[in-house]
Order: structure tokens, then sequence, then C-alpha cells
């Protein structure tokens, strides 16, 4: 270690003690701990990413991704209130690379999740220089199981993750013009937000939350460029997003016809989502899930946690504005934002169907509003970057009061997070999709299945229609062609049917039976032959399975009650299938234009797998 002479004689120091005074000065340790940081929240929150599966509409939207070219229409289409020309195109990509592509799933979360954290990063140390206090807001985003459930739903991590780059570098940007002057900090700005708006309808808010920082805190007077520029983009954005709400087709083929919910209604979903879900993650929360099915959850904080938990909120905000100056406009600002991007588009989009008890404990609701709270926390508590007379009075003793609170909010965050990965995730989901990829490999060409709704833990066919059906989510990964029929009829031979596992099976109809009489079968000819069941079917939507041994091939009439099916019946042994909407006490059939048939056993019900007949594959896939 080389020494440095001393001047006047006095104590020498080694080059080391000043290089390292140096780096400490210039903030190299406090980014260098904040890259180590984010890398170990990468590597901790893979381990929940990892063991995540598609979900619900990821299927859908994969599946309209594969059904249509990269067109404006596709790209612009509103999906109940979203305009996300982004993530469309990324599940367009995702059709075309695999299909089911979970591990490139995972590479984008992570690699997102990287992103938005050294954005946010890089934001802190331009508000409030290289100082060690800019670890406590960063490891707030990092830590917060806010965006928990997030990460486990892939058609929600490519809207909000982009999102929360670009909020903090467009900020980042809007920053530097109002310190350099610069136009093209201005239009950098406006272009992150574009950015934003292209993966998520909350990114407007990005500009307001600009004007705020400029009002509070960096001036905003002489800047009328970039004011003007704002809202050109703010007006275009309007009118495109507001025309291609009222046009679009929805699922249910109608349109949005935007509405407020009642005022009680409204009120009681605010103030479920900011006293169980976005002040009770502020603090660690919520300690405890209530599961959706087996791959989600949403919050469930105890009701005595609430309560404390909004005590604590007004302590912090207390002690923040008794002496920090403008931290009342910090939360000010966090509050108009959570009651304009989070409240307003849920309440107007999906509050009837939801309710507002289940809707205001849906973390991903506010999911992306904890970067909004990080730097909300930052401006209420650190002096920025060259910021006169920042304090309103000095700081007591208590000033590291702070140092259990973070502590007790690290800890409730482990806790809540490791709660979280409890659930079994996408195992089960993964399970039925591959078991379902492995049967449809073994089937035969042109092999018949009945396209039936896959099971509710893989698609809701409630919210989904027909985008939950077998031949939409696993009709991609069919390795070869497969001939999918939504009603039995006719003579077909061996069709089969998916199980709740994801397993092929004989299709076997469930319901009456009518036996084939013991000394063999009964002729049929033009006049009809009455076949009384066993008891009286209500009216509904059945399948009539007709076993047959024709001398040649015929064409049979089934009618039960009203209801009428003409349906082929081949030459020799089989059977033939006869769709009908009906009910009574007797089943009708006859031939027409055509010879007489000789009719065996015959079923009424409804299609289901077959118990007793073989699954392929045998065992579902196990995906650990």
């Amino acid at each position: 270690m080389t020494t440095l002479p001393a001047e006047g004689g006095g104590v020498a120091t080694s080059e080391t003690t000043v290089g390292a005074r140096h780096w400490l000065r210039g903030g190299d340790a406090v980014v260098a701990a904040a890259l180590v940081m984010i890398a170990v929240q990468l590597v901790w929150k893979f381990g929940l990413v990892r063991r995540t599966y598609f979900r619900q509409d990821d299927f859908t939207f994969i599946a309209r991704g594969l059904e249509h070219d990269l067109t404006w229409d596709y790209l612009m289409r509103v999906d109940y209130g979203h305009l996300v020309p982004g993530p469309f195109a990324i599940q367009w990509a995702m059709g075309r690379l695999g299909v089911y592509n979970d591990v490139l799933a995972h590479v984008v979360t992570i690699s997102l999740l990287g992103a938005a954290s050294l954005a946010l990063l890089r934001l802190l140390r331009l508000l409030f220089g290289a100082r060690p206090a800019i670890l406590v807001p960063l490891a707030f985003y990092l830590l917060t199981p806010m965006t928990i459930s997030s990460l486990s739903w892939w058609a929600v991590v490519i809207e909000t993750l982009p999102f929360q780059i670009a909020l903090p570098m467009a900020l980042c940007s809007h920053v530097l013009y109002t310190r350099t002057g610069r136009f093209r900090h201005a239009l950098a700005a406006a272009g992150w937000t574009v950015f934003g708006m292209a993966f998520f309808v909350k990114a407007p808010f990005i500009l307001l939350l600009a004007l705020a920082l400029s009002v509070g805190w960096l001036g905003w007077r002489g800047r009328w460029r970039a004011w003007l520029l704002y809202a050109g983009v703010l007006a275009v954005y309007a009118g495109v997003f507001f025309r291609q709400l009222l046009t679009s087709v929805q699922l249910t083929n109608d349109t949005i016809q935007p509405t407020l919910p009642d005022t009680g209604l409204a009120a009681r979903f605010a103030w479920t989502l900011l006293s169980t879900s976005l002040v009770p993650t502020s603090l660690g929360g919520p300690w405890q899930w209530l599961p959706i099915g087996e791959d989600y959850a949403t919050a469930a904080t105890p009701p005595a946690a609430v309560w404390a938990g909004l005590g604590v909120a007004v302590v912090v905000l207390a002690v923040s504005v008794l002496f920090r100056r403008r931290a009342w406009l910090a939360w000010l600002v966090l509050l108009a934002y959570f009651t304009l991007a989070d409240v307003v588009p849920v309440m107007i989009g999906r509050i009837q169907q939801l309710g507002p008890d289940l809707s205001g404990a849906e973390l991903r609701y506010v999911s992306s509003t904890a970067m909004v709270v990080a730097i909300a926390i930052g401006l209420a508590f650190i002096p920025l970057a060259g910021e006169e007379r920042p304090w309103l009075r000095a700081w007591p003793r208590l000033r590291f009061a702070w140092l259990p609170l973070t502590a007790a909010f690290a800890l409730g965050s482990v806790w809540s997070v490791t709660a979280y990965t409890r659930l079994p995730l996408g195992t089960h989901v993964k399970s039925y999709v591959e078991t379902g990829r492995l049967a449809l490999k073994r089937v035969p060409d042109n092999a018949v299945v009945l396209d039936t709704h896959v099971p509710a833990k893989v698609v809701y066919p409630l919210f989904f229609y027909d985008y939950a059906l077998a031949s939409k989510v696993l009709g991609p990964i069919a390795p070869h062609p497969v001939t999918w029929t939504r009603r039995l009829s006719g003579p077909i031979r061996s069709p089969l049917i998916f199980d709740q596992q994801g397993r092929l099976r004989p299709v076997s109809i469930d319901g009456l039976t009518v036996p084939a009489r013991a000394d063999g079968c009964t002729p049929v000819g033009a006049r009809a032959v009455r076949f009384p069941l066993p008891v009286r079917l209500p009216q509904g939507e059945w399948t009539v399975q007709v076993g047959y041994l024709n001398p040649a091939a015929t064409q049979l009439s089934v009618r039960l009650g009203t209801a009428r099916a003409d349906v082929p019946a081949e030459k020799g042994f089989g059977w033939t299938f006869a769709p009908v909407n009906g009910g009574g006490t007797e089943l009708v059939i006859r031939t027409v234009n055509g010879p007489a048939a000789c009719l065996g056993e015959i079923k009424i019900g409804i299609p289901r797998p077959w118990s007793d007949g073989t699954p392929s594959p045998l065992q579902p896939v196990n995906p650990s």
C-alpha cells in the first residue's frame, strides 16, 4: 500500500483511503448497493415466476393472435376498456414462438422487471442524487407484495411492466428537460409516454405526474413548448382510445357502453381497494391470501390488520407533513393518481361484474401503482438534489424511528410473498395443457374430437365463451390435423372427448337407455316406430345414440317431442348420433326416403368421457 506524505509533516493518507472516500462521496457505493438489491430481487422473484404458467385470458389472447394477421384492426381493438396494441403484438408473436412457451414468458417477465427496477433507480438518482436515502424507496418497490400477484399472470405482466419502465423513464426525461431546457428531452418524455400508452391504459397519467412534479418541485414556467407537446399527445390518444372503445366488438358480440355504477357501490369499491389492498401492501401486507382457483389469489387482509395499517399510514403521513416541505403534495398526488388511474377505470368497466369486495381485493388493479408509491415516498422524505430549505423544522432524535418500520415492512413483505408462493400456481394448468398435447400427438390423423369447454381452472367458459373450448385452447398445439365437432351428428366412428385432466377418452352418452330387443334388432321403415322412455326427459339439448345393423345405408328421422333431426345410418353394424333440442316420454324414429333399418340399443343423454374407457395417456403429465 502506497502512502502519501502529509503537508507540513502531518499524518500520511493512503491512496486506497483517498480513493475509497472519493468513491463513497461520488455515490458509487450507493449505486452498487442498489444494483445488488435489484439482482437479489430478480433471483428471489424468479423463484415465483418460474412456477407460473399461462392462465385464463392468456389462452384467449394467444388464440386470437393465431386467428389474425398483425393488422391495425387486430392491434387496436379495445378489450373491455383496454387499448393495448403492445400486448396484442406480443401475444401474436407468442402464438408463433411455441404457442405456450412458458420459458420464453419467464425470461421476458424477469427482463422487464429488471428494466423497471433500473429505470426507477435512474429516476431516484436523478431526482435526489446518489445518496443512501434513495435505497429506501427503491427497496419499497423491490419488496412490496403489491406487485406479486401480477407477476404470476402473463397478460398482466406484458401490460404493467412495460408501463413501469415507461413511467420513470419519461419522468427522467422530463426532469432533464426542466433542468437543461433542451427540447429533445421533452420529446423523449413524450416518446416514453407513447410507448407506455401502447401497453397500458394508465399511461396517459404519466404526463399528469410530470405536471405535478413540475408544479411542486421542478418549476414549470417558461416551458410552454413541452406542455403543448404533452397536451397534443394526450389529445391524440384520447381521440383514438374513445373511437376504438365505442366501436370495438367484445366477446359478447356487442360494443362497450360505459356507465357509472351506483354511488354507494363505487364508494365501497374505492374504500376497499384503498384499505385492504393499497395501504396494507404498502406496509408489507396483505399477510393472507384468498385463492381464486389454483393459480391466483387476491388479498385477504385480516380486519385488524386493515385498521392497524390505516393507523400506521396516518402516522407516517403526519410525520412527513410535519417535517418535510411539500410532503403533503406528494401524498395528494399519490391519492389523485390512485383515484383517477386505479379506481375510475375499474368503476366504469368491471365493478358491475365482479362486485366491490372482490374488485377491491384485486391487487392487479394497483400493482403498477407501486412505482408511484415509491416516488411519493422519496418526495415526502428526501430533499431533491440542490433543493433549498427542504425541511420545515429540524428532525428530533427520533429521526431513526423509521428503522423498525422498515424492518417490519421487509419482514411482512417476505412473509406475504412466501405465502403467495405456497399456491400451486401454474402446476395444474400446465399439467392439463401438456397432457392434452401428448393426447393429441397419439391420436390418428383426423380423429373426431368432441369440442367441449376446458375446465374452469384453465379458462372460465362464463367469461370467455367459445375461447374456452378445447379446440381454441388445445387445438393450436395439435401436431397433426384433428376433426373438431361441437355436436355429435351422424355415424361417427370412435369419437373422443377430453376429460378434466386433459386426457382423451371415448365418448359415452350419459342419461337414459332404451335396450335392444332380446330377440334381435327392431325393424324401422317409413312408418314411425315409438320407443317409450324409462322416465320423462325435460326440455333440453340432448344427444341420441342409435345402434343399428342395416342391410343398406339409409336416412333416419329421430324425433323427441317436437324436435327432429335427420341423420344418415350406414350399411352394416354401427351407430349414428342425432342432436335434438326437445323433451318428452318417447322417442319416435322412422326412415326418410331410404330402405328400412334395424335398430338396436338407443341412448339419450349428454356426451361425457367414458369412465371405463382407456384414457390416452394413461396418466396426466407431471410438469415438474
